[in-house]
Parts: C-alpha cells; sequence; structure tokens
C-alpha cells in the first residue's frame, strides 16, 4: 500500500517566490527515486501562509531510503563556492498518510 508525505511549509508572502524557484530549480529531481509515485507544489490561495508539499511512495522504506540519499544531498547548504542558502520557510511539520483507497477518472 502507498504512502503520502505532506511536508506543510510556512512560507512568508515575501519569501514564496523564493521557495517556488528553489522547487523549479530542482524540478525532476525526485522522478528517478525508486518508489517515487507522484510529487505536487501546492500553493495557498488564501487565508493561509502554508503551502503543501505533496509526494506519494510505494513504501515508508522507498521514502526513508530517499530522505537519507537524494534528499539530503539536494537540501546540503552551499555547494562548492556556494554561499549557504536561508531557508524560504519559517517552519516545516511532516504529516504521514497510508493510502487506504484511490480513484482516478473512468476511463
Amino acid at each position: 500500500m502507498s504512502v503520502v508525505k505532506i511536508n506543510v511549509l510556512t512560507v512568508p508572502a515575501e519569501q514564496r517566490e523564493v521557495l517556488e524557484q528553489r522547487f523549479a530549480s530542482r524540478a525532476h529531481a525526485v522522478e528517478n527515486s525508486d518508489g517515487f509515485e507522484w510529487f505536487e507544489l501546492l500553493r495557498p490561495v488564501e487565508g493561509t501562509d502554508q503551502y503543501l508539499v505533496y509526494t506519494r511512495w510505494r513504501s515508508e522504506e522507498d521514502f526513508k531510503a530517499w530522505m537519507e540519499g537524494p534528499m539530503k544531498a539536494a537540501h546540503q547548504h552551499g555547494g562548492e563556492g556556494e554561499a549557504p542558502k536561508r531557508p524560504a520557510a519559517s517552519g516545516s511539520t511532516l504529516w504521514s498518510f497510508e493510502v487506504v483507497q484511490s480513484a482516478g477518472p473512468k476511463a
């Protein structure tokens, strides 16, 4: 059964563009990870300053392997010759779910 991870990022208004640009610059970084099934970055429309980063994985083990490998490497602050980047989000909470039911459009 698949697992869903939703990273809830609190992003001040002045950092929204920075956050979206950083995700865009890493576009497709997760797609080749073993067990990866889906990704979406959800921008708040009204009433909140929280973005949702939705990922779905084949298993908890696949998610953990990605967290310890490719994700960790992608979030290293300041590569060779680069200054460390200030986080765009002021807070982060990870929600975890198991997929119990799923449906898509009828063919």
